[in-house]
């Protein structure tokens, strides 16, 4: 028997607090608002306060130069090298400044550091030509809390200070995850159908891996039984067609489409020939979104042969990618497939004797 110390018994307490706090907020704010569709509007509540941070933050940035009696910098050119708009003699005067500690009237009319401005000119010439200016970030009016440029920093005050380190949290913390959304989920569908293609001891070969169905396109194969779905998606990135169920198929079926662009119908839609079109034509038409994945047999059968395709799936214009599906190929039957091919390929009659 066990006994936990008052100091254990409150760590345990707290931390039992702090997990069901979690899965509360998991709960309430991400899976129920999935299941039903609904939105809090917490984005748009987000989106409408940084923009007001924003108009703050440039009220402020103004107030503060105007009490220090000078404008904001802004650079007067939107090239990759910052530039004063000094005159020539006033950069010669600077550069004998910085050279030399003899008074400046009685400097002679040229002295040799003065080609150094003139080398400084012609260089920036050339790497801040129009060509290579265009390359370079445009400098914002204003402030973002986390600007792309160097040229307009400046230090205002602490809450300013603490808000541009508060940006920069957001922004590599939380936004950039986001930009790894689609590499991600591409990457975790994949291993959950390998996964799935163990626990049912499944030995594939995939042939000719160089004609994998690209975005934009439409992969079609023969349908031998219910697995081809996750023995074709082990080995490639596709989208879904399917009707929309209930019940946990239809928790998964949201989830699914939150992550990747699948293509599911209403009960009432499927029959509606003319809009299951559209909604295909459109997937296809976007070269962003996977290829789709459909068995024109429109039913599952034996591992023998393959029936009529039904027509739909060809009707809207894309690439098609056909693949076949064999399974448990005996010697013979590879021996056929083979002679076959060789016929086929060389114009030959394949005989059956």
């Amino acid at each position: 028997m066990f006994l936990l110390l008052p100091f254990d018994s409150l760590i345990v307490n707290l931390l039992g607090i702090s997990l069901t706090v979690l899965f509360t907020l998991l709960l309430v704010f991400i899976i129920v608002p999935a299941i039903f569709g609904v939105s809090f509007g917490i984005r748009k509540l987000y989106m409408k306060t940084l923009l007001k941070i924003f108009a703050w933050a440039t009220l402020r940035m103004e107030r503060g130069a105007k009490e220090k009696n000078h404008q904001l910098y802004k650079p007067y050119t939107n090239g990759i090298i910052a530039k004063d708009p000094t005159s020539l003699e006033e950069e010669i005067k600077e550069i004998r400044r910085s050279g030399s500690s003899k008074a400046l009237d009685n400097t002679p009319e040229f002295e040799l550091s003065d080609i150094f401005y003139f080398c400084r000119k012609g260089m920036e010439t050339i790497m801040d030509d129009e060509v290579t200016k265009r390359f370079s970030a445009e400098e914002l009016e204003s402030w973002n809390l986390l600007s792309r440029t160097n040229y307009n920093f400046q230090y205002i005050s602490l809450r300013l200070t603490v808000l541009w380190g508060l940006g920069v949290l957001i922004r590599y913390c939380f936004l950039l995850p986001l930009r790894f959304k689609e590499f991600m989920s591409k990457h975790v569908h994949l291993m959950c159908y390998r996964i799935c293609v163990r626990a049912l001891t499944a030995i594939i070969t995939y042939h000719d891996r160089e004609n994998r169905p690209r975005n934009g396109g439409i992969c079609v194969a023969n349908h031998t039984s219910p697995i081809d779905v996750i023995i074709l998606a082990s080995d490639g990135y596709y989208a879904m067609v399917g009707q929309v169920h209930g019940g946990l198929m239809g928790v998964i079926q949201r989830a699914m489409v939150k992550a990747c662009p699948h293509v599911w119908f209403e009960r009432s839609e499927v029959k509606d020939r003319h809009l299951v079109a559209k909604r295909l034509t459109e997937h296809v038409q976007d070269k962003s979104k996977l290829p789709i994945l459909i068995f024109p047999e429109g039913t599952c059968i034996n591992n023998t042969s393959v029936m009529m395709f039904k027509k739909g799936s060809f009707e809207i214009g894309a690439t098609v990618y056909p693949v076949a599906i064999k399974a448990d190929e005996d010697a013979v039957q590879f021996a056929n497939r083979v002679k076959s091919a060789i016929a086929r390929q060389g114009g030959l009659v394949d005989l059956l004797w």
